[in-house]
């Protein structure tokens, strides 16, 4: 069910081929697996995705990219993943990752800026980059492991379950 929801939401082999900003990337793209739904792929894909999900950096789909088609993983599905940390769920996710920073570093949190200029999150950002990118950086390899794992046993999971009706359905 979810592998056919992603196959008919996701962009196609066909429609990435034809971005030409791709440059060089564009020779890498041709393999194989990183367009297939399989179980490596699509795990792979979770880790890259969650990962750059939380570094708080521009532009997280082009490392994202790089990372899938180099450790071949499914790159549509860890361009997706990327954008769980969108304009809406940035600030929250970021200022977790900045109290988990300050908590590591045994450093008192500053409160959030009054306002959400530009001008205040930077100079928040700018005053407190060690917990932010710490925390950021801790959090997002625990939930790249957890990602990878909990994908490979759900598929190991779904895949029995699936046997297990096939024998039973043919049982006479």
């Amino acid at each position: 069910m979810i592998r056919r929801f992603l196959i008919r939401h996701l962009p196609s082999r066909e429609a990435v081929h034809q971005q030409r900003s791709l440059g060089p990337l564009q020779k890498w793209m041709q393999h194989h697996s990183i367009w297939q739904f399989n179980r490596r792929s699509i795990s792979k894909a979770m880790a890259i995705g969650l990962f750059w999900a939380l570094i708080p950096m521009p532009f997280q789909m082009i490392p994202a990219a790089i990372c899938a088609v180099f450790l071949r993983a499914n790159i549509p599905l860890a361009l997706a993943l990327v954008w769980l940390t969108n304009p809406i769920t940035m600030p929250p996710i970021m200022y977790a990752c900045y109290k988990f920073g300050a908590w590591l570093l045994d450093s008192p949190a500053m409160a959030l800026p009054s306002e959400f200029t530009s001008s205040e999150i930077a100079n928040f950002i700018a005053a407190n980059w060690q917990p932010l990118y710490l925390g950021s950086f801790v959090l997002a390899c625990i939930f790249a492991v957890l990602g990878y794992t909990l994908t490979l046993l759900y598929w190991r999971w779904w895949v029995s379950r699936a046997w297990r009706k096939r024998q039973i359905a043919s049982a006479p």
